[in-house]
Order: C-alpha cells, then sequence, then structure tokens
C-alpha cells in the first residue's frame, strides 16, 4: 500500500436533505448546540460573502503541494466541499483562479484551506466560497505525496469524509451526519429563542435578573461604594 500516498474513491456523505435544513441558521447558533468545541479556529477566514454549505472531501496535502488537492476535485460531486489540512503553511498558495473556476464548473460548492490561496479577485466574480488561513502569490508544487478522504486535521478540528461543512461570515462549523438530525431541532430552537430576546430588547420587556443571579452564585461579589 502506498501510505501517505493514496486517494480513496467512496465516501459516506450526509444525507442531502440533512444538508439543506441548516441552511439560513447561523453557524453560532449551530456551534453554541455543539458544546462550542467544533468550530474551525479565527484563523481561517472567508474571502467572499457566499455562505458555505456541503458535504465534505478531504485532503491532506503534503506541505506546499496542491497535486491531490486537484485529484480530490477530479473526484468530486456536486454538493461536495474540498477540505484541505494544508499544515497551516504559509509558504506557498495550494489554490488559485483556474481551480476554483474548475471547481465551480463541477458543481461543487466551495474550499476550506487550511493554508494560503492565490487569486483572490476573482472569487467575488465567480460567487465561489473559499475560506483560507491566507493569501500567497507563489504557487505550490504538484508532486505529493498526500491523501484524499481521509480524516484530517482542518483549523484544529478533525474532518471526516462525508461531514457536513457550513460556513458563513462568522466562520466554519463541521457536524457529523448522525448528529445532524437532533441538531437541527436544537439549532432551530436556538433561533427561536435568539429572536424572543430580539423582541423583549425592542420593546423594553428583557430580563436581565440571570446576570447578577449567575454573578452571585458563581462567588462574585457586588459592592455599594467606590474602588479605593
Amino acid at each position: 500500500m502506498a501510505i501517505g500516498f493514496r486517494a480513496y474513491t467512496k465516501v459516506k456523505r450526509a444525507a442531502p436533505e440533512l444538508v439543506e435544513a441548516f441552511r439560513g441558521i447561523p453557524v453560532a447558533n449551530i456551534a453554541d448546540n455543539m458544546g462550542r468545541i467544533a468550530c474551525l479556529e479565527t484563523g481561517i477566514v472567508p474571502f467572499t460573502e457566499v455562505p458555505l454549505l456541503g458535504t465534505a472531501i478531504t485532503v491532506k496535502a503534503a506541505p506546499n503541494d496542491n497535486l491531490m488537492f486537484h485529484k480530490a476535485i477530479d473526484m468530486a460531486q456536486p454538493g461536495d466541499v474540498i477540505v484541505v489540512d494544508g499544515e497551516a503553511s504559509l509558504a506557498h498558495s495550494l489554490c488559485g483562479d483556474i481551480m476554483y473556476t474548475y471547481a465551480k464548473q463541477k458543481g461543487i460548492v466551495g474550499f476550506v484551506v487550511d493554508g494560503c490561496i492565490r487569486d483572490v479577485d476573482s472569487l467575488e466574480a465567480l460567487a465561489f466560497p473559499v475560506y483560507a488561513r491566507g493569501v500567497q502569490p507563489k504557487g505550490p508544487y504538484k508532486n505529493g505525496p498526500g491523501e484524499v478522504n481521509v480524516p484530517i486535521s482542518c483549523g484544529g478540528i478533525v474532518v471526516h469524509p462525508g461531514d457536513i461543512v457550513y460556513g458563513d461570515a462568522d466562520g466554519v462549523v463541521v457536524i457529523r451526519e448522525a448528529d445532524a438530525p437532533a441538531l437541527i431541532e436544537l439549532s432551530r430552537k436556538h433561533v427561536a429563542m435568539e429572536e424572543g430576546i430580539f423582541e423583549g430588547i425592542r420593546t423594553g420587556t428583557i430580563n436581565r435578573e440571570w446576570v447578577e443571579k449567575t454573578l452571585l452564585a458563581n462567588g462574585g461579589e457586588i459592592i455599594d461604594d467606590y474602588c479605593n
């Protein structure tokens, strides 16, 4: 076996109806119902305002090399997101406008790259969502090794092939298919709860007693005096 230099063709993708059910729910609300530990770190940022939602095709790239990234694009199906572990390298870009254009033409819905990209000016015109750690005009090598459709680490989060990947202006959250049905309901309830809070703010009926109660319950102190 070519350990470290192989591509697995089969992916257990999350069901399309589960993926689509998350659309329009803020990433932050979803993350709040996942123990607040399921989002990529803040170093990976969006380069367009287009939301990202699809199923993961994963790439473990050799440092500064995009051969297996190209292979993943060739293998991907409509609705897939290419998620790349580029070891957070800022030395070379791993993709650019040719790859964006080809991927979009294939029905791929976006890239998430733990590394650098280039040709960022083309992304808005393409309306193709890309999240990455930075921008670097120097292009990549194309020799390998690397692996496709294996568990990877991207932005500090483990991503499995077929996971649901959802990104908005705040960042990216990764969801396992088994968790999705319950998470959809929890997240919808969270949205409704926040709508109630906003209504309370608008009408002046919001109840803020929980702040002081929590402070005191956790050993805090309120002193009715000046600080000397």
